[in-house]
């Protein structure tokens, strides 16, 4: 005979499947795809999973179940330390479900439209330390003839974590002083609004008043980082000064623009920042993309752990 809290349990069970369409969901992987009981048992668990997610955040059904809500999910998943290649493996069971639900009229949008898999055989980014970009930076010497540009750009490089194309397309109305903000015209023309820290805005207004009307010759377009013609810097432009002062700092391993970005959200993961943050800053459209750094930073956790901890 089972126990009262066991029929309970059944219970609640019996009762999300109902109301998320689990039962109806097993008939049809098996009846009409045709999946072995164990491949149903994954699918139904991996949706099961999400349901008992979005009850938590207030959904009572499938329709309630929305974009941002499969978004919360993958941080949450994340956040448990789940592998990329498991987030992916749940993700194609939970577009199962929605495809299947869209097609009986169960909901009117799948809200997995948009949602990104993370990649699970994308290897980890390099990474500079901090002492590794602090030396970058200190390579800049003041004598330099475009030493102002080089380091405003090596530390809003580093500050908002820009990709190159971003930072070539930077122009001087985008830089907001007052506010200690960069306006950023990212992918897709989505814009996106980045804290610039009081270093780089430092930097960068020393060289908007001391170096860059020097090099205007009428052919900016209004850009803010400008080549020794006054043209606007190309992507191979700034590849070449990032290699300069690589080298100056006497890194010996290959870095280039996108290391700085890599860098920027690792360090701001490490220091205790979220991941959606981290994910508008870096103009990254799903959440799921911005995971990987996730595991960076758990890796620099247990570095922390094994060197500080009596027993680590």
């Amino acid at each position: 005979m089972g126990s009262p809290q066991g029929s309970g349990m059944r219970t609640e069970a019996d009762r999300i499947g109902r109301e998320f369409r689990l039962e109806l969901f097993s008939d049809y992987l098996t009846f009409e795809r045709g999946l072995a009981p164990r491949s149903v048992a994954a699918y139904l668990a991996d949706c099961r999973e999400l349901a008992e997610f979005a009850i938590t955040r207030r959904a009572r059904t499938p329709g309630d179940v929305d974009y941002a809500m499969l978004r919360e999910y993958v941080v949450h998943l994340a956040e448990r330390g789940l592998a990329a290649s498991s987030t992916t493996r749940k993700l194609s069971a939970i577009r199962a479900y929605f495809g299947y639900l869209l097609g009986e009229g169960e909901v009117e949008a799948d809200p997995t439209d948009r949602l990104e898999s993370p990649r699970a055989s994308r290897s980890l980014p390099e990474v500079l330390t901090i002492d590794e970009m602090e030396a970058i930076l200190d390579a800049v010497e003041a004598d330099r003839r475009f030493a102002f540009r080089d380091l405003a750009m090596l530390e809003v490089m580093y500050a908002c974590g820009l990709r190159v194309s971003e930072l070539t397309g930077l122009k001087v109305r985008d830089v907001l002083p007052e506010e200690s903000m960069l306006r950023v015209l990212g992918k897709g023309s989505k814009e996106r609004i980045v804290p610039l820290g009081d270093r780089a805005i430092h930097a960068v207004q020393r060289y908007l008043r001391e170096q860059r009307p020097r090099l205007d010759q009428g052919q900016s377009q209004g850009v803010v980082f400008l080549n020794h013609r006054g043209r606007p810097l190309s992507r191979m432009g700034a590849w070449r000064i990032v290699r300069t002062y690589v080298e100056r700092a006497g890194i010996g391993r290959r870095v280039t623009p996108h290391t700085f970005r890599h860098t920027f959200a690792t360090h701001l993961l490490e220091g205790g920042a979220d991941l959606a943050s981290v994910q508008e800053m870096l103009g990254h459209a799903d959440i799921a993309t911005t995971q990987i750094y996730t595991h960076l930073d758990r890796s620099h956790l247990k570095e922390v752990h094994r060197t500080f901890h009596p027993r680590g």
